[in-house]
């Protein structure tokens, strides 16, 4: 969880063109801080703290269409039929790297920047092409929702058993066992409602030489950015505990525009779809 920073972020004109991302990291932080009080200006060195504060959700349904049918090989692809190192790239994996080139510069879509905890500098935009919004910042681990071993009050000093997204029969998520990431709260520095991404939408998330397949399943506040859940953080090899696990940096997250897992539990379906949804991404123009 984190706490809620109330310090604004201001829009940025240079925002307005094309950008390239923050190269030097935030250094390492220590454990998580008490939580702030409302009203309470945070003052100290950015350090890694709880994040989630209050909550929006549950959210209602989106009202997103589902994820479209596979496309098959797209128009012109039958060209390079005949490359055998082709063609096994495109029915292979898709690798870090293939994202990564993909993702290297930024032409933002949100009107501010973001920061990655509180008392951080705000100096994170999301960006965005055609068919995805991405960014890139640490990885906090998000062990809201229904509570397990690892997830629950003992574990997590800002636990809270909600998350902004439900399950098919109502019931919060379940940050051990599904991949989910957390997306800001919509506000004025931006809106992931009006890019077409919204609770189900499927993610990749890339660490390292790992990509993992993960949904849209949490809100987080409105200034912060850069949270994901246990399972996801497991899966990327980043320590998973929510009082001093996560990463400070070299996390990237690439949201679909207009894709939805339903039911968005189904793990399974959100590997699928993200696959084939990344090696479009990699593969188009």
């Amino acid at each position: 969880m984190r706490v809620q920073s109330l310090t604004l972020v201001a829009a940025s004109a240079a925002l307005l063109a094309p950008t390239t991302f923050p190269g030097a990291p935030l250094p390492p932080r220590p454990g998580p801080q008490v939580q702030l009080d409302p009203g309470h200006r945070h003052e100290a060195p950015p350090v890694r703290v709880g994040r989630s504060g209050t909550r929006i959700g549950p959210v209602p349904p989106s009202q997103a269409g589902p994820v479209p049918p596979p496309s098959g090989i797209r128009p012109g692809a039958e060209a390079g039929a005949g490359d055998g190192s082709k063609e096994a790239r495109r029915h292979g994996p898709v690798h870090a790297a293939d994202l990564l080139a993909k993702v290297r510069d930024c032409d933002p879509v949100s009107r501010g920047r973001y920061r990655s905890d509180a008392g951080a500098p705000a100096d994170i935009p999301v960006c965005g092409t055609r068919d995805a919004v991405y960014w890139k910042a640490d990885l906090d681990v998000d062990c809201d929702g229904r509570p397990g071993d690892h997830c629950n009050s003992g574990t997590d000093p800002h636990f809270t058993p909600a998350t902004a997204y439900t399950r098919s029969d109502g019931r919060p998520l379940d940050a051990e066992r599904l991949p989910y990431v957390v997306v800001p709260e919509p506000s004025d520095i931006w809106d992931h409602r009006e890019t077409d991404v919204h609770g189900g939408s499927v993610a990749a998330v890339v660490h390292g030489d790992r990509v993992r397949y993960a949904v849209v399943g949490d809100v987080g506040p409105r200034d912060l950015i850069g949270e994901a859940s246990y399972a996801a953080a497991e899966s990327l090899g980043i320590p998973a505990d929510p009082h001093g696990g996560g990463v400070a940096s070299g996390v990237t997250y690439i949201v679909f525009k207009g894709s939805e897992v339903e039911p968005v539990e189904d793990k399974a379906a959100a590997e699928k779809a993200g696959e084939r949804l990344a090696r479009e991404f990699v593969d188009g123009e």
